[in-house]
């Protein structure tokens, strides 16, 4: 769906061009959920707004659903914005309108529907985003989750290809940002829609993604999927985002493992095998004593996963990790 060839940006400060997305080339697949991750200043927004030509390349090209955006003029680029989205971080709601008003902006400004149209399309979009009852409220009367719900359905108005959303939950609270996530994996689903989400948030990536690019300094530094990514990152920015979404300190835990007697591993589980007994019949079977020094059991998207940090000691640890190597487990011997 959407295909970058050594697509750059550079700002023009002072007489001076300030390189903010290097080269780049970048495949997203259509009806996927695609995430890019990185720290303020990372890239990241720049790289979104390409997508929809708000900023304008320096160089390279850029295919949109087989069409080169690059060489749009201002006729075609207005047809193109039609079909892309955009859910912003503040909302932008117009503050003195209602919310069917807001949700109604961009059907009158394409001018295709009549009326009555219209207006069935806003209850239909309010309706799919669970805001119904507050067709007649203004923003100022709503939530910061109620105000993203209509920068949802404002961005669903002319059915769109691609949404992409611009740090779309970092305003809201834990709670809210679940259930904001929630819909937009309903709307993904439910609409095959191509969704690309720029956050610095590991555990927005890690609830609604399906393949994530991790950015460093205007450069894609690791790409792939959210469990290659999440759970075998690569790259030190990476491994950085992996810890902070654990909440690890990775000082304290190397000298929290200090005294830690015997071989320190850790197990990655996926799928059905992170329900597996494997700890208890490897135990059994090898005769080795083990000690469980931080764990997480949680999922990717729909895939369950644990992570084990263990300490083995005494009985036959050669075919303890012969036993954990020939199950469907990831194996790493930290010491």
């Amino acid at each position: 769906m959407i295909n970058f060839h050594q697509v750059h940006k550079a700002y023009r400060v002072a007489g001076q061009d300030i390189p903010a997305l290097q080269p780049t080339d970048l495949h997203i697949a259509r009806g996927e959920v695609f995430g890019i991750i990185g720290h303020s200043g990372a890239g990241k927004s720049t790289l979104l707004r390409l997508i929809n030509r708000l900023e304008e390349p320096s160089g390279g090209r850029m295919q949109i659903d087989g069409e080169d955006v690059t060489a749009l003029d201002a006729s075609g680029l207005r047809r193109f914005r039609q079909q892309v989205g955009m859910i912003f971080q503040h909302f932008n709601l117009l503050s003195s309108k209602t919310v069917a008003d807001n949700v109604a902006l961009p059907l009158k400004l394409a001018g295709e529907l009549s009326r009555r149209e219209l207006e069935q399309r806003v209850a239909e979009l309010l309706t799919r985003v669970g805001l119904s009852d507050h067709a007649n409220k203004y923003p100022a009367q709503l939530s910061g989750g109620q105000k993203q719900r209509v920068g949802i359905a404002r961005a669903l108005a002319t059915r769109p290809k691609i949404l992409l959303c611009d740090e779309a939950t970092s305003a809201l609270d834990p709670q809210t940002t679940a259930s904001v996530l929630q819909l937009l994996a309903e709307i993904n689903r439910e609409l095959n829609l191509t969704i690309v989400l720029i956050t610095h948030e590991m555990d927005v990536i890690r609830r609604v993604c399906d393949r994530v690019a991790v950015m460093d300094a205007g450069v894609i530094v690791e790409q792939g999927t959210v469990a290659e990514v999440f759970l075998h990152p690569q790259h030190a920015t990476t491994k950085r985002f992996v810890l902070e979404a654990e909440q690890i300190d990775e000082n304290e835990l190397h000298d929290d493992f200090a005294h830690v007697q015997g071989r320190i591993l850790r197990l990655t589980f996926q799928g059905e095998a992170t329900y597996a007994p494997l700890l208890g019949t490897v135990a059994r079977e090898t005769g080795v004593d083990y000690s469980i020094l931080a764990g997480r059991i949680d999922r990717i998207k729909d895939t369950p996963y644990g992570q084990l940090t263990l300490a083995l000691s005494g009985g036959d640890l050669d075919a303890a990790l012969a036993r954990f190597e020939a199950a469907d487990v990831h194996l790493e011997v930290l010491r």
